[in-house]
């Protein structure tokens, strides 16, 4: 049974990551001639009806990768001075559904976005200025910082690079989609070593 859920993942020429698309989508820039180019996986195999004129019936394949035309150059500007919007999702995702003071992984309904420096104190709702923290130790931390808390931060919080921050909103991320996407990784990024272990 083909799972119809699956996330493809748009580029655009160069192969730069752009967004997630559905398998709509994909036919859609199909027909109107957007695809440049298809890598990874022949995911699904749609029909259409039958041609009045030619007897033959119309199908698309949907590969999980589609690199597709525009500006590339305008993207790259974009991409380049783009920051992603910080949301838990991705914030959770980003720390590996870890409380980033216990070391403890939790379900997502356990976790809370904490502030290092609290925005009581001026704190920036910023990537570089949050992590993912249990609701005990975001209660226990309260609007003091890790130090006055006694609490010992694990990791420095990072802003996601633009490929990053779509794995981050990846579900179900197929292998070819993911080693795609680590390749457009930087090769300091934590995300990185995740994905090889």
């Amino acid at each position: 049974m083909v799972d119809l859920r699956q996330q493809i993942l748009r580029t655009d020429v160069a192969g730069m990551p752009l967004e997630w698309i559905n398998y709509r989508d994909a036919v859609r820039l199909h027909f109107l001639d957007q695809i440049a180019y298809t890598c990874g996986s022949v995911l699904y195999c749609l029909h259409g009806g039958i041609n009045a004129h030619t007897h033959q019936r119309s199908s698309v394949q949907v590969n999980s990768i589609i690199a597709t035309y525009g500006d590339s150059r305008a993207l790259a500007k974009m991409r380049a001075k783009h920051i992603p919007p910080l949301n838990n999702p991705a914030l959770f995702q980003r720390d590996n559904h870890l409380c980033l003071y216990c070391g403890q992984q939790f379900k997502y309904r356990m976790l809370s976005r904490d502030h290092v420096r609290p925005v009581s104190q001026n704190g920036p709702d910023h990537w570089n200025n949050v992590v993912t923290a249990c609701v005990r130790c975001n209660h226990h931390k309260a609007g003091r910082t890790p130090e006055a808390a006694g609490l010992e931060l694990l990791a420095i919080p990072y802003t996601p690079t633009h490929a990053e921050y779509i794995f981050l909103q990846g579900r179900h991320i197929l292998a070819d989609q993911m080693a795609f996407l680590r390749a457009h990784f930087p090769r300091s990024s934590p995300l990185r070593d995740r994905l090889t272990n």
